[in-house]
């Protein structure tokens, strides 16, 4: 299933609504505006296993692009519009496009951007006028609206989220199948376990740059639902989104699930979330405490899924399941998981380690990088790939993500996994974010630093960094209680929801 299936079979449909202003995109549209565009990357010579990429912020037309790409056997790249010029230059010329497509809302990004990849062929934007780019619409007035009789199937090439060093390309395998052919792994796995149908109306507030917003969207328009797109993430706008467009599947980060929390009790009375019946959440690990009191709030709804943007295995877990294994991330839904130590060899169930997941052959490569795909590698068993996240397996299966290998710290030759220091300062009421990391100290090695950003109308102070600390170790072994707490105004955190230590890190080491 594809758009074109769902333009033959019910035209004047919902694919895409604006939540902000309830504008609609049919699936006529969709599927003609894309075939239009299809036709103008033909007409650029551009054949399968060629790139595109996008830089926008969240309009109808990224789907249109996202599918011209896909009915086309191209590779498709999102480009992160919170970047600097130089950083999504890196991405567009390393990804190898040569067509470039932005929306005005970041028209300067998209023209300093565009300066700075002189082997750009074709630019186009929409929204309004981008220096140095085509009109959209125009173009697409160009383009055939025909339906070709063979359309191979693409793929997106997505850029890791660059939170412990500079982005990584994950290039997929492009699919053989056609793409109105069954074959897509990603609506194989997620379609029936959360019940996407024609029938579902979709909420999502992340940017479409990343990778589940966007395949989450894409999977909707292959099960002949509505996606209802909101531009960016406001706690109490979001619950206004769910009454007023009758949500049925939304799709969340933890520190959104903080910010709708941390709301006034009368506020989130206010909104009527009934009709949700399946919230999904990933992206990061969910501190328990959170989750219980989403479930306790929303009911027994939320599914939790464990992936990454390579897209190596996925783990899966429901409430009622959750509940009995609190802090899990489900069990292997697909892959295989193996936990091992630094040089490789498999731990006993329990044991804390990398996080490998088995597959029937090594299912990505980073791109341009072999030195990289090497390292996500097994040394042994070159179809278990890690993305470097720790954690354990129980004895049913059960995985618990402790951290990323990355963060860990080493405080006086003990390992201290910040999360579990950051799960607890969340839930103190004067804070809003928390981070937690390891600066050098000449008698541990490394000391443990926690970074809060207060909520509003709290002023940081020394009484405030005292109470924090004195909060954590009421519930924390000592060695893992931060020595320190700093301010900030704001913590570093991608669009998705995950917390860039790395910016933290060139601050306070």
């Amino acid at each position: 299933m594809y758009p074109g299936t769902y333009a033959d079979r019910t035209p004047d449909k919902a694919a895409v609504v604006v939540a902000e202003t309830g504008a609609v995109l049919t699936y006529a549209e969709l599927d003609e505006r894309s075939t239009r565009l299809a036709d103008v990357f033909r007409q650029q010579g551009l054949g399968a296993g060629d790139h595109v990429a996008f830089v926008a912020d969240n309009t109808p037309e990224v789907f249109e692009v996202y599918w011209a790409a896909l009915r086309s056997g191209l590779y498709v790249t999102g480009v992160n519009h919170h970047l600097t010029p130089a950083e999504a230059a890196y991405i567009v010329d390393d990804c190898g496009a040569t067509v470039l497509l932005a929306s005005a809302g970041v028209a300067a990004l998209a023209r300093d951007t565009a300066r700075l990849c002189p082997d750009l062929g074709l630019r186009l934007a929409w929204g309004g006028p981008v220096e140095g780019f085509d009109d959209y619409e125009a173009a697409l007035a160009t383009g055939s609206p025909e339906r070709p009789a063979v359309q191979p199937s693409g793929a997106d090439m997505l850029y890791s989220s660059g939170t412990t060093g500079r982005p990584k390309g994950v290039l997929p395998n492009l699919p053989t199948h056609r793409i109105d052919e069954p074959g897509d792994v990603f609506t194989a796995v997620f379609g029936p376990l959360y019940g996407f149908d024609p029938d579902t109306v979709y909420y999502s507030a992340a940017p479409l740059y990343h990778a589940a917003p966007l395949r989450f969207g894409g999977m909707q328009h292959r099960s002949g639902g509505t996606v209802v797109m909101a531009a960016k993430f406001d706690a109490e706008t979001a619950l206004g989104h769910i009454e007023r467009y009758g949500i049925t599947h939304s799709q969340w980060v933890p520190t959104m699930f903080v910010r709708m929390l941390k709301l006034p009790a009368e506020v989130r009375e206010r909104f009527d979330v009934s009709s949700q019946e399946v919230a999904i959440h990933a992206a990061a690990p969910c501190p328990v405490e959170v989750k219980q009191q989403m479930i306790e709030w929303w009911g027994p709804i939320l599914q939790e899924y464990y992936s990454s943007t390579e897209g190596n295995g996925v783990t899966i877990i429901g409430a009622q399941d959750w509940l009995a294994h609190p802090g899990s991330v489900g069990r292997a839904a697909l892959g295989v998981l193996h936990v091992c130590d630094d040089e490789g060899a498999e731990l006993p169930v329990g044991e804390i380690g990398t996080v490998w997941v088995e597959r029937d052959a090594m299912p990505f490569s980073y791109h341009g990088d072999p030195g990289k795909t090497a390292e996500a590698q097994h040394p042994d068993h070159p179809t278990w790939s890690t993305v470097g996240d720790v954690g354990r397996v129980d004895d049913e299966g059960y995985l618990y993500l402790t951290d990323r290998k990355a963060f860990m710290i080493i405080s006086g030759g003990v390992n201290v996994y910040p999360q579990e220091a950051e799960d607890v300062l969340v839930m103190h009421p004067a804070v809003a974010d928390v981070a937690v990391i390891g600066i050098p100290d000449d008698d541990l090695g490394e000391a443990v630093l926690g970074v809060v950003q207060p909520v509003e109308g709290v002023e940081p102070s020394a009484d405030l960094a005292a109470d924090l600390i004195g909060f954590a170790r009421e519930r924390l072994a000592g060695y893992k209680v931060p020595r320190r707490i700093e301010f900030q105004a704001e913590l570093p955190r991608s669009a998705t929801g995950k917390l860039v230590k790395r910016r933290l890190t060139e601050v306070y080491r």
